[in-house]
C-alpha cells in the first residue's frame, strides 16, 4: 500500500526515466571485449526523477 505522505516522483521529461545508456565505441579491448561509454543524463544526473517545482503562490506584475 503507497505511503500518502510520500510525494510522487516525477520522471525526467529529458530521458524519460532511463537515466543512463551504454554506448559502443566500436572499439575494442585487447582481451577482445568492447570499449562501451556509459552517460548519464545531465537533467537529473542519473536518477531518472526530478523534484516537483514549488507552487506559485503570487503572480508577477508587468
Amino acid at each position: 500500500m503507497p505511503d500518502p505522505a510520500a510525494p510522487p516522483t516525477l520522471v525526467c521529461g529529458h530521458c524519460d526515466g532511463f537515466p543512463v545508456v551504454a554506448i559502443d565505441s566500436g572499439t575494442r579491448n585487447p582481451d577482445g571485449t568492447r570499449r562501451i561509454l556509459k552517460v548519464a543524463c545531465p537533467n537529473c544526473e542519473g536518477a531518472g526523477t526530478t523534484a516537483r517545482r514549488a507552487p506559485v503562490t503570487e503572480a508577477a506584475s508587468c
